[in-house]
């Protein structure tokens, strides 16, 4: 262990989240909130400042860039800072793309105060905490992969839950439409459906998109 406290970086763009964490934050001993940010670009210019041993991201920023984005930038420099993702969200559209991006571990923000608190701990030490329903979601992915969706998969699936055209998701995703159509075949057969709108509802029952 350091002789200081672990320095966290609160990124959330809601003041009473923020609020929320640091209460709890600050009544563990050898922890301390140092900063916090209310956008994914500040977490990053802040985190690169060299004095934050752990940041604590949520996934959803109103505009501009997303949680796993910003832990993937600030990840990649030399000597960062560990990056625990609390969020609300636990499909895998939202959990893959997060943890691919570097993050140390993966909970959910109705987790009790004491987990919160260990999986600081756990994740200053580089070390993995995930919240229970993401645990479940990643080792069922690896027992049936049949029916877990690449992450290509997962976002055309997304803007189809969406209700965007396959032309329009070809032009999001920058894809031809042809290609868009045989992600979407791919899917119907690992998920045994036949339509846009079973798919979706099967995918989101398996917590594959979000709800």
């Amino acid at each position: 262990m350091t002789d200081h406290p672990i320095r966290l970086l609160l990124a959330d763009d809601h003041p009473v989240v923020r609020a929320g964490l640091r209460a709890v934050l600050e009544t563990e001993p050898g922890l301390a909130v140092v900063a916090e940010a209310a956008t994914a670009e500040d977490a990053v210019a802040r985190a690169a400042q060299g004095d934050i041993d752990v940041v604590l991201m949520d996934l959803q920023f109103g505009r501009g860039m997303g949680g796993a984005e910003a832990t993937a930038q600030i990840t990649a420099r030399p000597g960062a800072p560990r990056v625990l993702v609390v969020t609300t969200y636990d499909s895998d559209a939202d959990t893959l793309p997060a943890i691919e991006a570097g993050a140390t571990g993966y909970l959910l923000k109705d987790a009790p105060p004491e987990d919160l608190a260990a999986a600081v701990r756990t994740a200053f030490t580089g070390r993995t905490t995930l919240a229970p329903a993401v645990a479940d979601r990643l080792m069922n992915r690896l027992r049936a992969p049949a029916t877990s969706l690449t992450r290509r998969e997962t976002e055309v699936l997304s803007l189809v839950a969406e209700g965007l055209s396959n032309q329009t998701i070809g032009q999001r995703l920058h894809l031809t439409e042809g290609t868009v159509k045989s992600h979407l075949a791919r899917i119907y057969a690992k998920l045994g459906t036949d339509s846009r709108t079973a798919a979706v509802a099967t995918a989101t029952d398996l917590g594959l998109i979000r709800r």
